[in-house]
């Protein structure tokens, strides 16, 4: 009669099974992208061979990133070490230009170089260099 209806069409074993697929069709996506991204990335490979490789990727997807990934599993780490360590590099930079211009000693330097040009006096700088040494 009424209430609700029991789902006996889609027993529980099939429910794991849609789950199981999709999460690794999402894996596959992943990987794909992946594969893309480090294809367009390498400067070792020239164009056409770039070309090729997105080609088989696209038209036998499964095993065209498998094939790939066997290939280059290597180089694919080596790539990504090496960019991370820019990363960390270009970070370490920063943070080291940012820290050498802060602090006292930094304002008081520039405040010195302002003096010097002439655009501030010799109060401001007195000034300058009080509120600097206070700080620190």
């Amino acid at each position: 009669m009424g209430g609700m209806p029991i789902a006996t069409d889609y027993p529980f074993l099939n429910i794991v099974w849609s789950m199981l697929v999709f999460v690794g069709f999402i894996m596959w996506i992943w990987l794909a992208i992946m594969v893309f991204m480090d294809i367009f990335r390498r400067r070792d490979m020239g164009g056409f061979m770039k070309a090729i490789w997105i080609l088989f990727v696209i038209f036998i997807p499964l095993f065209g990133v498998l094939v790939y990934l066997i290939a280059y599993h290597n180089s694919i780490a080596e790539r990504s070490a090496k960019e991370q360590q820019a990363y960390e590099k270009a970070f370490d930079q920063r943070v080291a230009q940012a820290a050498g211009s802060a602090g006292p000693a930094g304002e008081i330097d520039t405040a010195k170089a302002l003096l010097d040009a002439g655009t501030i006096t010799q109060a401001e700088f007195d000034d300058i260099k009080a509120k600097a040494l206070a700080k620190g």
